[in-house]
């Protein structure tokens, strides 16, 4: 009996080597087509990890890892004490929870709204006027926005031509914020609707379709039909979003900013790059960006665990 099973396992394992083998060599284009993608993914994400190291050391540039002094938690003690570090993490939060505010249902609206669009190439020519905003760099928005917005800016120039004064819209906490916020939906708005766009073609058309036979309004298609349609994308982007609340990009605040508002602008890339590359403290750098990564995993994890408490599709 013994005997049996063990050829009957042996074969079942021979079975499946060769069905491996065999889809390898079926679709061995695709697989080398991979490594491209595997090898960024090693390179540039996985073999950094190594540098997290830092964090717990007095790093030396020139004594490199191996040879630099262990600390253990000196440096995030160290960094829990200074003030500007708590700044930088109260300004990354209140950035993007405004963020989260203006620009999470600005995308959902206007897909919605290009989905009702009846005329076809009016809806492709808004759509990529939309989208061009996303492929310019922040540098050059820096630049339009400067110009614009400045003191002595278009802006301001019609409206002191108008006789109702200037407005500092880059030098005052209020308006810097809504201006912040206002350019970054407006740089992103058009590339989020994609994703929307695309849920929203995936619903079944049959319930439209049903809809008009009942006689019920655009408004109520749009809330009983493609909103629950979309139900679980906007859950899915929602969690990647708060799990995304602790970091934020450089470029943005960096651009935007100035010494006018920098008590407001400084966040936690721009901390961190103000003590590593400006002031060559690599351990605190590097620390600042555990911690941010933890908490980050921290918001993501729970954010997840909340969509399934309240029945709803998570992430994993």
């Amino acid at each position: 009996m013994k005997a049996v099973l063990g050829d009957y396992r042996e074969n079942v394992t021979t079975k499946k080597k060769n069905s491996i083998l065999r889809s390898i060599k079926r679709d061995s284009l695709l697989y080398l087509l991979l490594l491209l993608p595997m090898a960024y993914i090693f390179i540039f994400k996985y073999a950094p990890i190594y540098g997290v190291l830092m964090a717990f050391q007095d790093y030396n540039i020139f004594q490199g890892i191996s040879g630099s002094e262990w600390v253990g938690l000196d440096v995030f003690k160290f960094i829990f004490e200074q003030n500007s570090f708590y700044r930088a993490l109260t300004n990354t939060l209140v950035l993007n929870f405004l963020d989260l505010i203006a620009g999470f249902p600005a995308p959902i609206i206007l897909a919605i709204l290009l989905n009702e669009l009846r005329f076809v190439r009016f809806k492709k020519i808004t759509q990529t006027i939309l989208y061009l905003p996303h492929f310019l760099s922040w540098v050059i928005i820096g630049g339009m926005v400067y110009l614009m917005f400045s003191t002595g800016g278009m802006a301001n120039s019609v409206l002191s031509s108008l006789g109702l004064g200037n407005i500092e819209f880059l030098s005052q906490k209020t308006n810097w914020l809504i201006m912040y916020v206002a350019v970054g939906v407006w740089h992103s708005v058009g590339w989020g609707t994609i994703i929307y766009l695309a849920a929203i073609i995936g619903i079944n058309k049959e319930l439209y379709e049903a809809s008009d036979i009942d006689g019920c309004s655009r408004l109520r298609k749009i809330w009983h039909i493609t909103l629950p349609g979309i139900k679980p994308t906007i859950i899915i982007l929602l969690i990647l979003q708060i799990g995304r609340m602790i970091s934020i990009g450089f470029d943005r605040p960096f651009v935007m900013g100035n010494s006018l508002v920098s008590e407001y602008s400084d966040v936690i890339s721009t901390y961190v790059y103000r003590i590593g590359i400006g002031s060559g403290d690599f351990s605190q750098a590097t620390a600042v960006g555990l911690f941010q990564s933890v908490v980050g995993l921290i918001f993501l994890v729970a954010a997840n665990f909340i969509a399934k408490k309240i029945g709803e599709q998570g992430i994993w």
